[in-house]
C-alpha cells in the first residue's frame, strides 16, 4: 500500500506539472522553481511533513522536497545558531542533493556532446 501511495502522489504532482507546462507559455525552468517555492510554502506551514507521514517516498523524491529542505534546514540552522544558521542549515539539508546532481550532471557532460 505504500507503494502505491508514494507512486499516486508522485504521478500527481507530475500529471498536474506537466498540465500546466502543455496549456502555460511557461518553460520547464519555470515549473521547476513554482514547484521549489509551492515545496517551500507548504513546508513554511507545516503541510509537507503531514505529506511525508502520509505518502513516504512518493512525498521525498519529488523536486517539491528540495523546497521543503531548504525551509527546514533554515529553521533548524536559526534555531541552533542564530541568524548565520540560516545559511548554515540550508547547505546542511540539501547539501548532499545540490552535490549529488552536480557529480551526475558532471559524469553526463563527460559522455554527450552539446548540440547547438
Amino acid at each position: 500500500m505504500i507503494y502505491l501511495k508514494s507512486f499516486i502522489f508522485c504521478g500527481i504532482v507530475c500529471a498536474i506539472s506537466q498540465y500546466v507546462l502543455e496549456k502555460s507559455k511557461l518553460t520547464p525552468g519555470h515549473i521547476n522553481t513554482g514547484l521549489v517555492i509551492v515545496g517551500c510554502i507548504l513546508s513554511g506551514f507545516g503541510i509537507y511533513d503531514k505529506l511525508v507521514d502520509m505518502f513516504h517516498a512518493g512525498a521525498t523524491v519529488p523536486i517539491i522536497n528540495f523546497g521543503h529542505l531548504l525551509v527546514t534546514g533554515a529553521s533548524e540552522g536559526y534555531d541552533t545558531y542564530g541568524f548565520v544558521g540560516l545559511f548554515k542549515g540550508i547547505f546542511t539539508n540539501a547539501g548532499a542533493g545540490i552535490a549529488f546532481a552536480i557529480v551526475c550532471a558532471f559524469i553526463i557532460s563527460l559522455f554527450c556532446k552539446v548540440r547547438h
